[in-house]
C-alpha cells in the first residue's frame, strides 16, 4: 500500500527573495512544491539601510495561506532559515524596537576598529572563533549602542531574523545554535553566549535569548495565525536556521564523520569549508580569518566567507542600468567565449564590498595593480568567475592546513551550483572533482531537519542519502592543472592588496 506523502513547509529568506516551498515526504524521497516566492531587499530610509519585517511576515502568511488551501491537514511543522548576522529587538510586551538594520548599512563603518580598543582582535577570536566581518551583529550592537543608544535601552530580547520568523509564528523567544554561532557574540567552547565579551564591551547580554539546536520543537502556530490561513495547529520546528547551516545538511556526500570533502555553499556569498567536531581557534585561523559556525548534531563548520556571485550579481545591475536586460545565461556564454585568465581580482578587497558601479570598481582594480583591464561584459563576467575559482583554490590550501587532511572533493550546492562554467572553473583551478547540486541544498536541509524532529530520519548520515535519492547531482572533472597553477601564482600577488 502506497503511504501518504507528510507535508513540511520550509521558509527559506534570501536577501534578495524569500519563499515557502513545501516538502512532500514519502518515506524514501523528499520533493519540492514552490507555494509562494516574493522580492525581498533593503529599504532606504533617512540615508540608512533597513529590512521591512512587517512586510517579510505578510508574504509569509500569504504564502501560509496557499498552504492551507493546498495540503491543509497534512502539514506537520514548519521553520525557517536566513542569513546571520541581522536582528530585531522587542521590548518585554512584544513590541517591535525601532526598524531593523540591514547587514550591508554603513553605520558598521570604523566599529572592528573601535572593538578592538576595547577587546584585542585575537582575544575576541579565542573567545568566538568567528571571522572578522564588518556587518557581524557584535559590531551592529556596538554601533546601536552608540548611536542609538535609546533604543538598545528599550530593547528586552533580541531575536536574529529567523529567531523573529519563529516568534511571529509560535511566540517563541529563543535563538538557534546555528545562527547564533555567527554572531561573533557566542563562545564555541562553551557552547554558550559569551558574557564576558559582552560585558567588556559594555552590551546587554541579558537581551540574548537561551540557544537551542536544530531540531528543537518551538511550539505551535500562534492561534489567530491558525484561524486565519486555516492551516490548523501545526508544529514550528527550529531547522539549522543558518541558511549555509542547512545547505550543509543539504551535501550529498557520503563521508559523514570525515573531513576529506569540502563544501561551497554558492551564492551571492560563497561559504567555503568543511565539516568538523569541534570548532578550531588555532592562532593559525585567526591569521586567515576563517570561521567556525554551528552545525546540526553539534558539528562545526569551519569556513571562509567569500565575497561570491555578488561580483556578477552587481555587474548585471549595472549592465541593465545602461540600457537592455542581460540574462545569466547570455553572460555566461559571453564569459566563457573571453579568452581566459587575462587579469585577476583580490575578490575579498573591500572595494567590491557594495560600490555604486561593480564593473568600474573591477575595471579600477585591474588598472591600479597593472593589469589588463576588461572592458566586455563578457571579459568582466570571466574575470569574477575566475577569481572566484582562485580564491576556492587558495582557501581549499588553507582549509587543508588548518585540518591535517587531503581534502578529495568538493561539492557546490545552492543556486550557484547551476553556473556550468564556474563548476569547471573550480574543478580546474583546485584540481579536484567537483559534484555540483542539489540547487536546493538550503530548503532540502532545512525541511530534512523538520522531518527528523518528527522521528522520520534517524541520523545526518540519512538526511544525506534522502538528499541523493532526492536529487540531481552533476561531476566536473579538472583539466588545464599548468594553466591555472601559473595563474594561481599571479593571483596570490594579489593577496599583498589589503583585504
Amino acid at each position: 500500500m502506497k503511504r501518504a506523502k507528510q507535508i513540511y513547509l520550509g521558509i527559506d529568506l534570501g536577501a534578495a527573495s524569500g519563499r515557502i516551498v513545501a516538502g512532500l515526504w514519502d518515506g524514501r524521497r523528499m520533493a519540492l512544491d514552490e507555494l509562494h516566492r516574493f522580492p525581498n531587499g533593503p529599504v532606504y530610509l533617512a540615508g540608512s539601510m533597513r529590512w521591512d519585517v512587517l512586510r517579510i511576515w505578510s508574504e509569509i502568511q500569504n504564502g501560509l495561506a496557499l498552504a492551507g488551501k493546498k495540503y491543509g491537514k497534512k502539514i506537520v511543522s514548519i521553520g525557517a532559515d536566513t542569513w546571520g548576522s541581522d536582528y530585531v529587538l522587542l521590548t518585554k510586551s512584544g513590541e517591535i524596537v525601532g526598524q531593523p538594520f540591514h547587514y550591508r548599512d554603513i553605520r558598521t563603518d570604523g566599529m572592528m576598529e573601535k572593538a578592538f580598543r576595547k577587546v584585542p582582535r585575537g582575544a575576541i577570536f579565542t573567545r568566538t572563533g568567528t571571522q572578522f566581518q564588518p556587518f557581524n551583529t557584535l559590531f551592529q550592537l556596538l554601533a546601536q549602542q552608540e548611536q542609538n543608544p535609546e533604543l538598545l535601552a528599550q530593547a528586552d530580547c533580541l531575536l536574529l531574523m529567523p529567531d523573529f520568523i519563529h516568534w511571529c509564528l509560535c511566540g517563541s523567544r529563543a535563538a538557534e545554535f546555528t545562527n547564533a554561532t555567527t554572531t561573533q557574540c557566542f563562545n564555541p567552547l562553551k557552547r554558550k553566549w559569551a558574557g564576558d565579551l559582552l560585558k567588556k564591551m559594555k552590551l546587554p547580554a541579558a537581551i540574548f535569548p537561551k540557544v537551542v539546536p536544530p531540531g528543537t520543537k518551538l511550539g505551535t502556530l500562534r492561534d489567530p495565525v491558525s484561524h486565519s490561513l486555516g492551516v490548523g495547529k501545526i508544529k514550528v520546528v527550529a531547522p539549522a536556521t543558518h541558511d549555509t547551516a542547512s545547505a550543509v545538511v543539504g551535501v550529498p556526500t557520503a563521508h559523514t564523520g570525515k573531513t576529506n570533502w569540502a563544501y561551497i555553499s554558492s551564492g551571492t556569498w560563497s561559504l567555503m569549508g568543511v565539516e568538523v567536531g569541534q570548532a578550531c581557534l588555532a592562532p593559525r585561523a585567526l591569521d586567515l580569518n576563517m570561521t567556525n559556525e554551528g552545525g546540526f548534531g553539534g558539528t562545526y563548520r569551519l569556513l571562509k566567507n567569500i565575497m561570491g556571485l555578488w561580483l556578477v550579481q552587481q555587474c548585471k545591475r549595472s549592465f541593465d542600468s545602461r540600457g537592455g536586460q542581460n540574462d545569466y545565461g547570455q553572460l555566461e556564454r559571453a564569459a566563457a567565449a573571453a579568452r581566459p585568465l587575462r587579469s585577476l581580482l583580490n575578490v575579498n578587497h573591500p572595494q567590491f564590498y557594495n560600490p555604486p558601479d561593480m564593473p568600474r570598481a573591477i575595471q579600477d582594480f585591474c588598472r591600479e595593480t597593472g593589469q589588463f583591464v576588461s572592458k566586455t561584459k563578457g571579459e568582466l563576467i570571466r574575470c569574477a568567475y575566475e577569481s572566484l575559482a582562485l580564491q576556492y583554490r587558495q582557501t581549499l590550501g588553507w582549509l587543508e592546513e588548518l585540518t591535517g587532511e587531503r581534502i578529495e572533493v568538493i561539492h557546490i550546492g545552492g543556486g550557484g551550483s547551476q553556473n556550468r562554467l564556474l563548476n569547471q572553473f573550480t574543478a580546474d583551478a583546485c584540481q579536484r572533482p567537483v559534484l555540483a547540486g542539489p540547487v536546493e541544498a538550503t530548503i532540502m536541509g532545512n525541511l530534512l531537519v523538520q522531518a527528523w524532529a518528527a522521528g522520520e530520519i534517524g541520523s545526518l548520515s540519512e538526511m544525506r542519502e534522502v538528499i541523493r535519492r532526492s536529487s540531481l547531482i552533476t561531476t566536473y572533472e579538472p583539466t588545464d592543472s599548468d594553466l591555472w597553477k601559473e595563474a594561481a601564482n599571479r593571483f596570490y600577488q594579489l593577496q599583498r592588496v589589503p583585504n
